[in-house]
Protein backbone atom coordinates (compact mmCIF):
# COMPACT_ATOMS: atom_id res chain seq x y z
CA UNK A 1 0.00 0.00 0.00
CA UNK A 2 1.13 3.36 -1.13
CA UNK A 3 0.31 6.90 0.69
CA UNK A 4 2.96 9.04 -0.45
CA UNK A 5 0.19 11.57 -2.78
CA UNK A 6 -2.33 11.74 0.36
CA UNK A 7 0.26 12.76 2.61
CA UNK A 8 2.07 14.68 0.57
CA UNK A 9 -1.33 16.12 -0.52
CA UNK A 10 -2.18 17.41 3.50
CA UNK A 11 1.54 19.01 3.18
CA UNK A 12 1.13 20.87 0.42
CA UNK A 13 -2.24 21.32 -0.43
CA UNK A 14 -4.00 20.85 2.50
CA UNK A 15 -1.16 22.59 4.79
CA UNK A 16 -1.75 20.43 7.62
CA UNK A 17 1.03 20.73 10.51
CA UNK A 18 4.31 18.57 10.38
CA UNK A 19 2.88 17.03 13.86
CA UNK A 20 -0.15 15.59 12.00
CA UNK A 21 1.30 14.24 9.09
CA UNK A 22 3.80 11.89 10.81
CA UNK A 23 1.17 10.57 13.37
CA UNK A 24 -0.87 9.81 10.27
CA UNK A 25 2.07 8.57 8.71
CA UNK A 26 2.71 6.32 11.21
CA UNK A 27 -0.88 5.55 11.73
CA UNK A 28 -1.67 4.33 7.74
CA UNK A 29 1.86 2.03 7.92
CA UNK A 30 0.34 0.14 10.97
CA UNK A 31 -2.96 -0.68 8.64
CA UNK A 32 -0.91 -1.41 5.96
CA UNK A 33 1.19 -3.80 8.06
CA UNK A 34 -1.72 -5.03 9.81
CA UNK A 35 -3.85 -6.03 6.05
CA UNK A 36 -0.34 -7.81 5.05
CA UNK A 37 0.20 -9.98 7.93
CA UNK A 38 -3.30 -10.71 8.84
CA UNK A 39 -4.76 -10.59 5.76
CA UNK A 40 -2.37 -11.25 3.38
CA UNK A 41 -4.02 -7.80 1.42
CA UNK A 42 -1.23 -5.69 -0.39
CA UNK A 43 -3.35 -3.06 -2.39
CA UNK A 44 -5.64 -0.29 -0.68
CA UNK A 45 -8.52 -1.14 -3.27
CA UNK A 46 -8.79 -4.60 -1.67
CA UNK A 47 -9.49 -3.54 1.65
CA UNK A 48 -13.35 -3.56 3.09
CA UNK A 49 -15.33 -2.84 5.59
CA UNK A 50 -14.43 -5.95 7.50
CA UNK A 51 -11.06 -5.48 7.08
CA UNK A 52 -11.26 -2.07 8.84
CA UNK A 53 -12.94 -3.13 11.82
CA UNK A 54 -11.12 -6.30 12.61
CA UNK A 55 -8.11 -4.01 13.02
CA UNK A 56 -9.70 -1.59 15.19
CA UNK A 57 -10.83 -4.70 17.22
CA UNK A 58 -7.12 -5.55 17.62
CA UNK A 59 -6.02 -2.09 18.74
CA UNK A 60 -8.81 -2.07 21.10
CA UNK A 61 -7.45 -5.90 22.15
CA UNK A 62 -4.47 -4.22 22.74
CA UNK A 63 -6.09 -1.59 25.07
CA UNK A 64 -5.19 1.46 23.31
CA UNK A 65 -6.41 4.57 24.40
CA UNK A 66 -9.70 5.59 22.79
CA UNK A 67 -8.28 9.04 21.58
CA UNK A 68 -5.49 7.10 19.85
CA UNK A 69 -7.97 5.05 17.94
CA UNK A 70 -10.28 7.68 17.01
CA UNK A 71 -7.05 9.52 15.41
CA UNK A 72 -6.22 6.08 13.47
CA UNK A 73 -9.08 6.12 12.21
CA UNK A 74 -9.81 9.45 11.19
CA UNK A 75 -6.28 9.00 9.22
CA UNK A 76 -7.62 6.46 7.24
CA UNK A 77 -11.05 8.04 6.45
CA UNK A 78 -8.93 10.81 5.49
CA UNK A 79 -7.02 8.42 2.96
CA UNK A 80 -9.81 6.74 1.45
CA UNK A 81 -11.74 9.48 0.64
CA UNK A 82 -8.58 11.69 -1.10
CA UNK A 83 -8.64 8.25 -3.09
CA UNK A 84 -12.56 8.25 -3.91
CA UNK A 85 -12.60 12.43 -4.90
CA UNK A 86 -9.34 11.78 -6.96
CA UNK A 87 -11.42 8.58 -8.98
CA UNK A 88 -8.92 6.66 -7.42
CA UNK A 89 -11.15 4.16 -5.21
CA UNK A 90 -14.76 3.49 -6.02
CA UNK A 91 -15.66 2.05 -2.46
CA UNK A 92 -14.88 3.41 0.57
CA UNK A 93 -14.61 0.80 3.38
CA UNK A 94 -14.51 3.85 6.16
CA UNK A 95 -18.26 4.07 5.99
CA UNK A 96 -20.18 3.79 8.82
CA UNK A 97 -17.50 2.72 11.04
CA UNK A 98 -18.31 3.61 14.33
CA UNK A 99 -15.37 6.42 15.91
CA UNK A 100 -14.89 5.42 20.08
CA UNK A 101 -16.67 7.66 22.19
CA UNK A 102 -13.99 9.61 24.25
CA UNK A 103 -14.32 10.05 27.93
CA UNK A 104 -15.03 13.82 29.04
CA UNK A 105 -11.86 14.67 30.48
CA UNK A 106 -11.51 18.20 31.64
CA UNK A 107 -8.06 20.23 30.37
CA UNK A 108 -5.55 20.16 33.11
CA UNK A 109 -4.30 23.62 33.78
CA UNK A 110 -1.53 25.21 36.94
CA UNK A 111 -3.05 27.12 39.71
CA UNK A 112 -2.17 31.03 39.51
CA UNK A 113 -0.12 30.87 43.18
CA UNK A 114 1.93 28.08 41.67
CA UNK A 115 2.26 29.85 38.00
CA UNK A 116 3.23 32.88 40.27
CA UNK A 117 5.81 31.14 42.42
CA UNK A 118 7.77 29.44 38.89
CA UNK A 119 8.08 32.95 37.59
CA UNK A 120 9.46 34.38 40.65
CA UNK A 121 12.06 31.60 41.34
CA UNK A 122 13.70 33.30 38.08
CA UNK A 123 16.17 36.02 38.27
CA UNK A 124 15.13 39.47 37.59
CA UNK A 125 15.82 40.11 33.70
CA UNK A 126 17.07 43.03 34.19
CA UNK A 127 20.39 42.21 35.60
CA UNK A 128 19.89 38.54 34.49
CA UNK A 129 23.14 38.17 32.11
CA UNK A 130 22.53 33.88 31.55
CA UNK A 131 21.60 33.15 28.51
CA UNK A 132 19.70 29.64 29.83
CA UNK A 133 18.11 31.23 32.10
CA UNK A 134 16.59 34.01 30.40
CA UNK A 135 15.71 31.20 27.40
CA UNK A 136 13.87 29.37 29.58
CA UNK A 137 12.23 32.03 31.02
CA UNK A 138 11.45 33.35 28.10
CA UNK A 139 10.04 30.55 26.74
CA UNK A 140 7.68 29.54 29.75
CA UNK A 141 6.47 32.72 29.77
CA UNK A 142 5.75 32.91 25.66
CA UNK A 143 3.21 29.58 26.67
CA UNK A 144 1.87 30.67 29.15
CA UNK A 145 1.30 34.37 28.73
CA UNK A 146 0.24 33.63 24.70
CA UNK A 147 -1.48 30.48 25.15
CA UNK A 148 0.28 29.66 22.02
CA UNK A 149 1.14 25.88 20.65
CA UNK A 150 4.45 24.02 21.39
CA UNK A 151 4.65 24.27 17.30
CA UNK A 152 4.19 28.05 16.95
CA UNK A 153 6.57 28.37 19.58
CA UNK A 154 9.60 26.46 17.94
CA UNK A 155 8.51 28.59 14.72
CA UNK A 156 8.34 32.01 15.97
CA UNK A 157 11.03 34.10 14.55
CA UNK A 158 12.35 37.64 15.50
CA UNK A 159 10.19 39.18 13.10
CA UNK A 160 6.83 38.04 14.50
CA UNK A 161 7.63 40.21 17.16
CA UNK A 162 5.95 44.16 17.30
CA UNK A 163 7.13 45.19 20.80
CA UNK A 164 5.90 49.21 19.94
CA UNK A 165 2.96 47.63 19.91
CA UNK A 166 2.80 44.61 22.17
CA UNK A 167 1.87 41.86 19.97
CA UNK A 168 3.58 38.79 17.84
CA UNK A 169 2.35 36.90 15.17
CA UNK A 170 1.32 33.30 14.99
CA UNK A 171 1.67 30.61 12.41
CA UNK A 172 -1.14 28.03 14.07
CA UNK A 173 -3.02 24.93 12.17
CA UNK A 174 -3.26 25.04 8.62
CA UNK A 175 -0.13 27.97 8.25
CA UNK A 176 -3.40 30.18 9.69
CA UNK A 177 -1.85 33.37 11.22
CA UNK A 178 -3.32 35.17 14.34
CA UNK A 179 -1.81 37.94 15.95
CA UNK A 180 -1.34 38.03 19.99
CA UNK A 181 -1.52 40.77 21.94
CA UNK A 182 1.13 40.08 25.31
CA UNK A 183 1.92 43.04 28.29
CA UNK A 184 4.81 44.96 29.88
CA UNK A 185 6.46 42.19 31.91
CA UNK A 186 7.05 39.71 28.77
CA UNK A 187 8.80 42.67 27.18
CA UNK A 188 11.11 43.33 29.52
CA UNK A 189 11.69 39.58 29.56
CA UNK A 190 12.46 39.78 25.89
CA UNK A 191 14.47 42.80 25.69
CA UNK A 192 16.79 41.28 27.90
CA UNK A 193 16.91 37.83 25.98
CA UNK A 194 17.65 39.59 22.88
CA UNK A 195 20.64 41.34 24.26
CA UNK A 196 22.30 38.46 25.95
CA UNK A 197 21.59 36.31 22.66
CA UNK A 198 23.25 38.57 20.34
CA UNK A 199 26.61 38.81 22.39
CA UNK A 200 26.26 35.06 22.68
CA UNK A 201 25.34 34.48 19.00
CA UNK A 202 26.58 37.41 16.78
CA UNK A 203 25.61 35.80 13.76
CA UNK A 204 23.01 33.72 14.36
CA UNK A 205 22.35 30.36 11.70
CA UNK A 206 19.01 30.46 12.26
CA UNK A 207 15.85 33.42 12.18
CA UNK A 208 14.34 31.81 15.32
CA UNK A 209 13.72 33.35 18.47
CA UNK A 210 14.40 30.83 20.62
CA UNK A 211 17.37 29.08 20.36
CA UNK A 212 19.07 26.32 21.75
CA UNK A 213 22.78 26.75 24.15
CA UNK A 214 24.50 26.42 20.57
CA UNK A 215 22.18 28.43 18.87
CA UNK A 216 20.37 25.76 17.05
CA UNK A 217 16.25 25.90 16.45
CA UNK A 218 14.25 24.12 19.33
CA UNK A 219 12.57 21.01 18.53
CA UNK A 220 9.66 19.49 20.05
CA UNK A 221 11.10 17.07 22.48
CA UNK A 222 13.78 20.09 23.75
CA UNK A 223 10.96 21.84 24.86
CA UNK A 224 8.52 19.41 26.39
CA UNK A 225 11.78 18.33 28.92
CA UNK A 226 12.16 22.14 29.71
CA UNK A 227 8.42 22.59 30.51
CA UNK A 228 8.48 19.22 32.55
CA UNK A 229 11.22 19.81 34.27
CA UNK A 230 10.21 23.43 35.57
CA UNK A 231 6.84 22.58 35.89
CA UNK A 232 7.74 19.24 37.91
CA UNK A 233 9.23 21.63 40.88
CA UNK A 234 6.24 24.29 40.98
CA UNK A 235 2.89 21.86 40.46
CA UNK A 236 1.61 19.10 41.79
CA UNK A 237 -0.37 18.74 38.35
CA UNK A 238 0.12 14.88 36.97
CA UNK A 239 0.15 16.38 33.81
CA UNK A 240 3.31 18.67 33.00
CA UNK A 241 3.42 19.38 29.11
CA UNK A 242 3.75 22.58 27.11
CA UNK A 243 0.37 22.26 25.88
CA UNK A 244 -0.88 22.43 30.43
CA UNK A 245 0.82 26.06 30.16
CA UNK A 246 -2.05 26.86 27.08
CA UNK A 247 -4.56 24.97 29.22
CA UNK A 248 -3.51 27.19 31.93
CA UNK A 249 -3.67 30.62 29.63
CA UNK A 250 -7.08 29.85 28.36
CA UNK A 251 -8.30 28.73 32.19
CA UNK A 252 -7.01 32.02 33.97
CA UNK A 253 -8.41 34.64 31.45
CA UNK A 254 -11.98 33.09 31.66
CA UNK A 255 -11.50 33.05 35.59
CA UNK A 256 -10.92 36.32 35.67
CA UNK A 257 -13.85 36.89 33.22
CA UNK A 258 -12.42 37.24 29.77
CA UNK A 259 -15.31 36.87 26.84
CA UNK A 260 -15.50 33.27 25.70
CA UNK A 261 -15.00 34.75 21.82
CA UNK A 262 -11.84 36.42 22.47
CA UNK A 263 -9.98 33.40 24.05
CA UNK A 264 -11.17 31.44 21.38
CA UNK A 265 -9.29 33.92 19.30
CA UNK A 266 -6.12 34.19 21.36
CA UNK A 267 -6.23 30.92 20.92
CA UNK A 268 -6.43 30.30 17.36
CA UNK A 269 -9.32 27.94 17.43
CA UNK A 270 -11.27 27.28 14.44
CA UNK A 271 -14.47 26.71 16.50
CA UNK A 272 -16.01 27.82 19.73
CA UNK A 273 -16.55 24.31 20.82
CA UNK A 274 -12.60 23.78 21.68
CA UNK A 275 -12.83 26.73 23.67
CA UNK A 276 -16.14 25.83 25.33
CA UNK A 277 -13.91 23.00 27.39
CA UNK A 278 -12.49 25.72 29.69
CA UNK A 279 -15.42 26.92 30.59
CA UNK A 280 -16.00 23.60 32.68
CA UNK A 281 -12.81 24.20 34.72
CA UNK A 282 -14.31 27.80 34.95
CA UNK A 283 -17.42 26.86 36.89
CA UNK A 284 -16.18 23.56 38.79
CA UNK A 285 -13.79 26.80 40.58
CA UNK A 286 -17.28 28.57 41.03
CA UNK A 287 -18.73 25.94 42.40
CA UNK A 288 -15.70 25.51 45.28
CA UNK A 289 -16.10 28.92 45.87
CA UNK A 290 -19.50 28.92 46.65
CA UNK A 291 -19.07 25.69 48.76
CA UNK A 292 -16.78 27.78 50.61
CA UNK A 293 -17.94 30.92 51.04
CA UNK A 294 -22.17 30.76 50.88
CA UNK A 295 -23.22 30.24 54.54
CA UNK A 296 -25.83 27.45 52.58
CA UNK A 297 -22.83 26.49 50.40
CA UNK A 298 -21.07 23.46 52.77
CA UNK A 299 -22.15 20.09 53.18
CA UNK A 300 -24.15 19.01 55.84
CA UNK A 301 -26.69 16.31 56.95
CA UNK A 302 -30.58 16.93 55.82
CA UNK A 303 -32.60 19.24 58.67
CA UNK A 304 -35.27 17.75 60.63
CA UNK A 305 -39.08 18.76 59.63
CA UNK A 306 -39.72 21.52 61.78
CA UNK A 307 -42.21 21.10 64.08
CA UNK A 308 -45.80 22.05 63.02
CA UNK A 309 -44.83 22.60 59.40
CA UNK A 310 -48.08 20.78 58.06
CA UNK A 311 -50.45 22.76 59.99
CA UNK A 312 -48.69 26.19 58.49
CA UNK A 313 -49.04 24.47 55.25
CA UNK A 314 -52.36 24.39 55.84
CA UNK A 315 -52.92 27.36 57.09
CA UNK A 316 -51.39 29.14 54.16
Amino acid sequence: MHFHQFLAHLTHQRRVSPHTVTAYTGDLEQFARYCAQEHDLLQTREVTRDHVKSWLASLMVAELAPSSIRRKLSALKAFYAYQQARGLQQENPTLRIPTPKLSRRLPTSVAPADMKRLFAAFPDPQTNTDFSLLRDHLLLALLYQCGMRRAELIGLEEKDLDLDHQRLTLRGKGNKQRLVPFGPALIEIIEAYGAVKQRQFPEPEVPSLLVTDRGAKLYPKYVYNKVTEYLGAFSTEEKKSPHVLRHTFATHLLQEGADLNAVKELLGHANLAATQRYTHNNIRRLQEVYRQAHPEGEDRPPRKPLAGAKNEEKEH
